[in-house]
């Protein structure tokens, strides 16, 4: 996460290309507790620039057992839910723009993107929305394609999540507990595809995303990683960073939640 933030503070002034924004769909303790992670990537060069927790209810249908357990859960911290994190996002991304210029951002047509890029400045939204899709193999129309270009970026992320992360695959019964700790296996598995994975493993070219927008000019090693120790008080980390490193949003389904608060750790 430190590490993130770092990497942000030499882009301050520097993004050129369009965001793509999608919220990743994952649960937390169990399917009872769904949560998106708004992930920001870049269209171009797939550098993950941002992520950010929103709790939300469950959805769909419920059978009567499911909503009397629903209904003797605490209460969750949604601190906005889809609208509260894409705003922090969305803020957390207009610094990295060079003075005069806006914000592009594309996103499926989510109502909260909207709601928030329309009052927020510096802000442009480029919506496409999730067409209907017919039989599994059949011709997708003009529209599912647009979509489906313009939305490539997040939607590759989200795939390299489901398949190198056994929590957050479809069909698993190893659910993340703490959204804490899920959302620091995350920013570990961004700097990884930021620093260390290449761009693409289609294309011989070694390049990863931080190379593409001129970060580093070599693909990065877990050594190289882990070499220094970073602290929170030197690195501009949002307000909503500050509370996961300090594991200060609770999981309130269990009983015991114990913040980030050793005397040795800054």
């Amino acid at each position: 996460m430190l590490l993130h933030a770092r990497a942000l503070a030499h882009l301050k002034g520097r993004l050129s290309e369009p965001v793509v924004l999608d919220h990743f769909e994952t649960f937390e303790y169990s399917q009872d507790c769904p949560l998106g992670v708004a992930t920001a990537v870049g269209s171009r060069s797939w550098f993950v620039y941002g992520l950010d927790p929103a709790p939300h209810a469950r959805s769909g249908r419920l059978s009567a057992p499911q909503r009397r357990r629903l209904a003797r859960r605490p209460r969750r911290e949604a601190r906005g839910g889809y609208t509260g994190s894409t705003r922090r996002i969305i803020t957390h991304l207009l610094p990295l723009v060079p003075e005069g210029k806006r914000l592009h951002l594309i996103g499926d047509g989510h109502p909260a993107y909207a709601r928030v890029a329309a009052g927020l400045p510096r802000t442009r939204l480029q919506s496409f929305p999730n067409p209907r899709r017919g039989p599994k193999g059949s011709p997708r129309s003009s529209a599912a394609r647009a979509r489906d270009r313009a939305m490539f970026p997040v939607d590759l992320l989200h795939a390299l999540l489901r398949h190198s992360l056994a929590h957050h695959r479809r069909e698993t019964i190893a659910f993340g507990r703490r959204l804490n700790a899920l959302l620091g296996r995350l920013f570990l598995a961004a700097v990884w595809r930021n620093f260390v994975k290449k761009r693409s493993e289609r294309r011989p070219v070694p390049v990863s995303p931080a190379m593409q927008i001129g970060l580093t000019h070599e693909l990065w090693t877990w050594p190289r990683v882990l070499s220094r120790r970073l602290f929170p008080g030197r690195e501009s980390l949002s307000s909503v960073e500050c509370v996961l490193y300090n594991h200060a949003w609770p999981t309130t389904v269990l009983p015991r939640n114990l913040p980030h608060d050793l005397i040795q750790a800054y």
